[in-house]
Order: structure tokens, then C-alpha cells, then sequence
């Protein structure tokens, strides 16, 4: 096994009036082998809690478990965790004063390899599963690029045999030419070394790609969880519903006659009171003002399809003309 959970994770920045909760409340689980897409707008949270997950953020409250444990962060710098992550930034990710092969071979377990034989033909293997050869070795990150530096992050973090990975946003930053093979590496690492995975990503596309699981953010708070064709064939949540009705090479039978608020996001220093997402909500107060439960009360997601914190999960077709 190698499940990754959350259980009621919370994340503050700051104290007093600048206090701010990144995330609060996250329970979310990674299944052993599985991939799990976790989605939603800047400033929701999601780089937070795979932050948290490393132990770059620590935790104001709740605890991540690996199979059942909590996960251990040696502040020497383990080589050898059970859980790595690959950065959004490949450029910033890699120490540029280091070649290439110095850089992965750092995160090699201790004692492992100790011949230089043995090393060099890890550093190998590991280049090769990545998809680089063998030249890149004496490389500096400044020599390759951005899809190759990614392919570097990768084989850096598969170096330590970890049993879960953590991709924050790793396409992000590639020109859109090259996103597309990474991703295919990706997906085929992970089925062939049957990796549990966080695959955090803003784009609903991507994220379709790769994931057997998607968890939408909002906030600070997961709002909606479920089997991927489950989320994008019959979202519950009207935040889910807006992020789909974004993504126009997504299609979706539930989406037609969709309305959004036309408002800003919310402070996350000053988050809405009930559910978080009423300001904006095309099925709430803004448009239908009887429903002020949703500005009083925060919703569960006990009992509702998807998993769908919304206090009218079940009528999610908007009856009204669109709000302009």
C-alpha cells in the first residue's frame, strides 16, 4: 500500500489581522496506485497542501498520514521518504551551479550505490526513464530546455523510489508544444511504477488526462470529490460547474444554461461566512435571495452526490434568465 491521506489539514499564514487560512479542514485521500487530480483557481490552497505534504508548510491543525502513519520530515534531509515532489518552476527547481548528473545523484538513497560504477548506471537508468541520454549528465540546467529541465525534476524525484509523487503544476510553466509529451511521461511513469500521485493543475483538460480521482479547491476547502468521468460528466457543485463551462475543449452535458455572478473571488484573508462560494454562486443568494442558508451555514458534503459541499447539490439547472 501507499495511500496518502489528509485528515482535517489546516494551514494558516500570518497572525492577528493578517492572519490568513490557506486551507482549512482538507480531508482528501490518494489512493495506493492511483492518481488524484486536485483543481481549482490561483490562491485556492492546492500548493499549500502539497507544500504541507513535504513539510515545507507545517500544519496549524489535523495531520498527513502515509498507509496509516504520519509522515516523518527529517530536518537533515532524508533521502529516503516515501513521498517526493516535483516543482511548478523548472527553471528554479534545479541548483544551476550543478550538472545535471550531480543533481540527481543528490537524491540518491544513502548507501544505495556506493561504488561509482553502480552510481553512474542509476544515473543512467534514471535518465532513460525520463526520456534524456546519457550526455546530459555533464549538462548545467542552463544547457536544456524547459521540458528537459522537467524531465530532470522528474528523474530527481524518482531517484529516491519514492511511493508517492507530488506534480504541482509541473506543465505549467513549458511552452504548450512540449506539454503534451511531458504529460505522457508522466502518466506512463506512473502506471509503470504504479505511483500514487497528487496531480495539481488549474487546467480541467490536463488534469482529465492523467487522473483516475479529481478533488476540486476552492477557498481553502475541497468543495467537490469523486471519480474523474463522474466530475466532468455530472458535476454537483456549481464552482465546478463554472471551472468546466471554462474549459471550452471539455464537453459536458450539464453545462448548458450555466450562469456565473459576475463578482470577484472573495478575500481569502476575509472568506465569506457559510459557503464560501455564495457571492459567486449562479444557484445562491445572488440569484435567488430566499436561499440565505447558503450565507449562514456552511455545507457538508454528508450524503450528496460527488461528494458536493453545496446546500442545493441536487438543483444545479438554473431556471432564470442568465445574470449579466
Amino acid at each position: 500500500m501507499s495511500e496518502l491521506r489528509f485528515e482535517n489539514v489546516t494551514i494558516t499564514f500570518g497572525s492577528g489581522r493578517k492572519r490568513m487560512t490557506a486551507a482549512d479542514n482538507v480531508n482528501l485521500v490518494v489512493p495506493s496506485g492511483k492518481v488524484v487530480g486536485l483543481v481549482g483557481e490561483s490562491g485556492s490552497g492546492k500548493s499549500t497542501l502539497a507544500r504541507a505534504a513535504v513539510g515545507l508548510n507545517p500544519l496549524s491543525a489535523g495531520a498527513i498520514t502515509f498507509d496509516g502513519k504520519p509522515l516523518q520530515h527529517n530536518a537533515a534531509g532524508r533521502r529516503d521518504q516515501p513521498l517526493q515532489m516535483v516543482f511548478q518552476d523548472p527553471y528554479s527547481s534545479l541548483d544551476p551551479r550543478m550538472r545535471i548528473g550531480d543533481s540527481i545523484a543528490e537524491a540518491l538513497p544513502r548507501g544505495m550505490f556506493r561504488d561509482r560504477a553502480s552510481r553512474a548506471a542509476e544515473l543512467e537508468r534514471l535518465l532513460a526513464q525520463v526520456g534524456l541520454g546519457t550526455e546530459r549528465i555533464r549538462s548545467y540546467p542552463s544547457q536544456l530546455s524547459g521540458g528537459q529541465r522537467q524531465r530532470v525534476a522528474l528523474a530527481r524525484a524518482l531517484a529516491a523510489r519514492p511511493e508517492v509523487v507530488i506534480a504541482d503544476e509541473i506543465t505549467s510553466a513549458l511552452d504548450v508544444s512540449v506539454q503534451g509529451t511531458v504529460l505522457n511521461l508522466v502518466r506512463d511513469l506512473q502506471r509503470e511504477l504504479q505511483l500514487s500521485m497528487l496531480f495539481i493543475s488549474h487546467d480541467l483538460s490536463v488534469v482529465r488526462y492523467v487522473s483516475d480521482y479529481v478533488a476540486v479547491m476552492y477557498l481553502g476547502q475541497i468543495i467537490e470529490t469523486g471519480p474523474a468521468e463522474d466530475i466532468y460528466n455530472n458535476p454537483q457543485h456549481p464552482y465546478t460547474q463554472e471551472l468546466l463551462a471554462a474549459a471550452p475543449d471539455l464537453d459536458s452535458p450539464h453545462l448548458a444554461g450555466e450562469r456565473t455572478v459576475d463578482v470577484e473571488p472573495a478575500d481569502p484573508h476575509h472568506p465569506p461566512s457559510g459557503c464560501r462560494y455564495h457571492p459567486r454562486c449562479p444557484i445562491g443568494p445572488a440569484v435567488f435571495p430566499e436561499r440565505t442558508v447558503c450565507m449562514t451555514l456552511t455545507p457538508t458534503s454528508d450524503g450528496t452526490p460527488n461528494n458536493a459541499a453545496c446546500h442545493f447539490a441536487g438543483e444545479l439547472v438554473p431556471s432564470a434568465d442568465p445574470v449579466s
